[in-house]
């Protein structure tokens, strides 16, 4: 895999379906992939992470946790999953792009300077 998406979530209802439909119009020339780890979420992020899952069941891979280890723990953990993938882009569950071409942009940055193992925005 060129690219793996990691988002965090905990209680995030509200923001998750942004936060997913600005990664799923990514239009990029590589495939990627979408992990989010919902933190033992008490509200309707699960429900909607499923729901989001059952439309794009090869891009989405839902990580529930089944007690709440905390945002640093989940996020480390998170990370330690990712293993056949050169490249992870970053995404918190309130936050979302609004570049289409994000994903694009930075991967050809990275694969055209080798000097180079991080950008962001």
């Amino acid at each position: 895999m060129k690219l793996t998406i990691v988002t965090t979530t905990y209680n995030q209802e509200k923001y998750i379906g942004q936060t997913l439909d600005s990664m799923l119009i990514q239009k990029t020339n590589f495939d990627f992939k979408i992990v989010v780890s919902n933190d033992n979420s008490t509200d309707r992020t699960y429900e909607i992470l499923k729901e989001y899952q059952k439309k794009y069941p090869s891009k989405i891979e839902i990580i529930n946790n089944e007690i709440n280890l905390g945002a640093m723990k989940n996020f480390v953990h998170t990370l330690s999953l990712i293993k056949d993938s050169e490249y992870v882009a970053l995404c918190d569950g309130d936050d979302f792009w609004t570049d289409e071409n994000k994903l694009q942009k930075q991967v050809d940055f990275l694969d055209n300077n080798n000097d180079f193992n991080i950008c962001f925005h």
